[in-house]
């Protein structure tokens, strides 16, 4: 069962902006929904292009797997300039949110309740922190969350506003597993991640990947599943990796692609090889790994 909370101590009010559907600054990803949010009410940032943000979610009872697993896919993904999304939840999601800042990198928090009454309260510090380089986003005006439903209606817009959505670990009744829906009715890649058979919030993983969701080891697995985004990359991260080809190329080749020195070249490649998806070679050559 889903818990949410009828009253609680109202936060100060936080600086924010709405805006309205069919409005500048609404985004394009949301229309997809048959039933798109009316308006939406932001704090911090700009909302991402979906082909650069990734929805990382899952249960709130996670174990040390689970969190280990979700707090290296946000942290790899978020160095790589990709934004997180995740509902701001105990457990799988909030260890994603904390990874991704300490990257240090943008993430973007959809909460089923106003901005000024952060759900769970306990994570209002979390959301505080996330502002100052992400946003906090809720289709609630005030108060809430307002009853389950409130739950499954914010889930929509977590998937909707990703390009690839992952399940770290669920349950049967898991609301991510809601999430995952969404997003595979929107045509957005789902991925599960792998987990022991046995345990209780590994079936819910084990359903989606029977169902065809694309498993997830690593950062490399979501970026392969990304759809092209649609500005160049600007980063030295983002055109060192796509500076990597099939064809090896030395150091010197790639930093002078990305525009870096080769120390600092050197020190993202072996970054991207620890989050799978560069592949060092003899010679001192590199290459993208094969997904």
């Amino acid at each position: 069962m889903i818990p949410y909370v009828r009253e609680r101590p109202r936060t100060a009010a936080p600086a924010f902006r709405q805006v309205a559907c069919g409005e500048a600054g609404y985004p394009d990803a949301l229309l997809d929904l048959k039933d798109p949010p009316r308006r939406l009410y932001v704090q911090g940032d700009a909302l991402p292009e979906r082909a650069r943000a990734v929805a990382i979610v899952g249960t709130r009872s996670a174990t040390s797997y689970g969190l280990r697993l979700a707090s290296r896919l946000a942290a790899d993904l978020a160095a790589r300039g990709l934004v997180v999304v995740s509902g701001l939840a105990r457990g799988v999601d909030a260890a994603a949110h904390e990874a991704a800042l300490e990257a240090p990198g943008r993430t973007l928090a959809v909460i089923p309740s106003a901005l000024d009454h952060v759900t769970p309260a306990t994570h209002a510090g979390l959301a505080a922190r996330i502002v100052q380089s992400g946003a906090l986003v809720s289709e609630v005006a005030e108060g809430g969350p307002f009853g389950r439903g409130a739950f499954v209606r914010r889930n929509r817009i977590i998937a909707a506003l990703a390009g690839a959505t992952v399940v770290v670990e669920a349950g049967e009744e898991s609301g991510a597993l809601a999430t995952a829906a969404v997003a595979r009715s929107l045509g957005r890649a789902v991925l599960a991640v792998p987990g022991d058979v046995d345990r209780p919030g590994a079936q819910g993983t084990l359903a989606l990947l029977r169902a065809g969701a694309r498993p997830c080891a690593d950062a490399a697995d979501v970026i392969a599943a990304l759809p092209a985004p649609r500005e160049g990359p600007a980063s030295p991260e983002a055109r060192l990796e796509a500076a990597l080809e099939d064809t090896p190329r030395d150091v010197t080749a790639l930093a002078e692609a990305s525009g870096a020195n080769v120390a600092d070249t050197l020190a993202r490649l072996l970054r991207l090889q620890w989050a799978g998806i560069a592949v060092a070679l003899p010679g001192g050559r590199w290459t993208r790994r094969r997904v």
